[in-house]
């Protein structure tokens, strides 16, 4: 599993050998199903869109 990201700074977990969904991107940090949702966890903290944070 890997760590995935959109435009607006959402997260996801994604197949690591499946290519990415359009719009989403790479966070740079892949895992188990377990460790990907604990980065999230950590790094996801304020869970509004970038667009509503601006």
């Amino acid at each position: 599993m890997r760590v995935v990201v959109n435009h607006e700074e959402q997260y996801s977990i994604w197949v690591a050998d499946r290519e990415l969904p359009p719009g989403w991107s790479d966070a740079g940090f892949a895992g188990t199903r377990e460790e990907c949702l604990a980065h999230i966890e950590t790094v996801w903290t304020d869970m509004r869109p970038l667009s509503l944070r601006d």
